[in-house]
């Protein structure tokens, strides 16, 4: 009778080690898997590099490469309060290409369509070229790079400062995703945060520049701001006609929870309300909003003081070692625009693209604006392949610059 005890407890200890075992494995191979998807939605695509040096080489030795944007008969469009003004901020020429191309082929009155396009320095010249050569007449296109702009300088705009600290915190609390993903004990889904907040688009001074829009636009009442992740797909002009009722941002909700806007998120989702500075000053079930497709009233938000509580913010944040949010420019502002929210309807912008894999082809072409956010961007490999055509449709395959860089549907 004891044999047999000694023989029981001698079998459930290896079973339990087999099992701590398999469990070890089963994390180990979640991390690795979170890695891949890491390096995959954060590394520039051959081809997206690819058509940036050719752009930059043809505009450096073709002259129609370089043209003024827009042509100087058209200038007085980029201040006049009666045309359709949009703002797109991207380094991305491929997604900037698409965005820009839905949104003429959509629009009722292309010619009342103003489009704003701001990047860095380092990919001004091969956008300035792609739209040089690729003009969407009769809609006017201007291209600017933030050098352009002789007061966004560091020292002069404090979420330049605050994105080099944030860059600088990023790197010693984090560790790098090598010491991340060494930590085989750490909780897999912790280890998906951590690596997402090495995303370089959460460092990226372009991710923010939408708070200085009232500065960077001085002779503007109002503008669609967009995210190089969105396709347009229909006529965005009765945007101008919605009353923000004196609010400052129009934005959609996200907290319906509705299956074909597949987003469910509350303020609870974004900060951390372990802190006491989130729990004193905020509602964790109040509901989130969206960045991605927003109507900014500028007027209204001169009156405000919205760009310097987004500023204070961020300094707090990096005081509190990053412990009030991690990731990204939604919960800074989700802060900043608080109680300046005009809620619109969920038609206007369709989110998770790049997040669920589920969503079908017949609930997306029913949205105005959908958005690839996540992960799986329609210019990457990892994109869901059903959705994947919402975005190509807008890519012209047989272009000397996406064929030349093997850029396919």
């Amino acid at each position: 009778m004891k044999s047999n005890r000694s023989d029981a407890k001698t079998f459930a200890l290896r079973l339990k080690s087999m099992i701590s075992l398999l469990e070890q494995r089963t994390r180990t191979a979640k991390i690795q898997e979170y890695l891949y998807r890491h390096v995959a939605s954060t590394s520039i695509p051959k081809q997206l590099h690819c058509l940036a040096l050719r752009l930059a080489q043809e505009h450096s030795t073709n002259a129609g490469a370089r043209l003024q944007l827009p042509a100087p008969e058209r200038v007085p469009a980029l201040v006049d309060p009666s045309l359709y003004h949009f703002v797109l901020a991207s380094d991305n020429i491929l997604a900037a290409a698409v965005v820009a191309a839905s949104l003429v082929a959509n629009s009722l009155h292309p010619s009342s369509v103003v489009l704003h396009v701001i990047t860095d320095r380092k990919t001004y010249a091969p956008m300035q070229a792609w739209f040089s050569l690729h003009p969407l007449e009769p809609a006017v296109i201007e291209v600017k790079g933030l050098h352009h702009f002789d007061w966004f300088a560091r020292g002069r705009v404090p979420v330049m400062e605050a994105m080099e600290k944030d860059r600088a915190a990023r790197s010693q609390f984090r560790g790098g995703s090598s010491a991340i993903v060494a930590n085989v004990d750490e909780n897999p889904v912790v280890v998906a945060a951590k690596l997402q907040a090495l995303s370089p688009k959460y460092q990226s001074v372009m991710n923010h520049i939408r708070i200085h829009l009232p500065e960077l636009f001085p002779s503007l009442n109002k503008v669609v701001f967009l995210d190089d992740d969105v396709v347009i797909q229909a006529d965005l002009s009765p945007l101008w006609d919605i009353d923000l009722q004196g609010k400052v941002n129009g934005a959609v909700e996200t907290c319906r929870g509705a299956d074909k806007f597949v987003m469910s998120k509350k303020f609870k989702n974004y900060l951390n309300f372990s802190h006491p500075l989130i729990s004193e000053s905020f509602d964790p079930n109040e509901c989130a909003w969206a960045y991605g497709m927003n109507i900014f009233d500028l007027d209204a938000w001169r009156k405000t003081n919205i760009s310097h509580t987004y500023n204070h913010w961020l300094q707090k944040n990096l005081k509190s070692d990053l412990s009030l949010w991690q990731l990204g420019t939604l919960p800074p502002g989700l802060i900043a625009f608080h109680g300046h929210i005009h809620i619109i309807d969920p038609y206007w912008h369709m989110l998770g693209l790049g997040y669920q894999e589920n969503t079908t082809i017949a609930d997306a072409e029913k949205a105005a604006v959908i958005h690839f956010n996540g992960r799986a961007k329609p210019w990457l490999d990892i994109a869901f392949p059903h959705l994947r055509p919402l975005w190509t449709k807008y890519l012209n395959f047989s272009d000397r610059f996406i064929r030349g860089c093997n850029i396919r549907t």
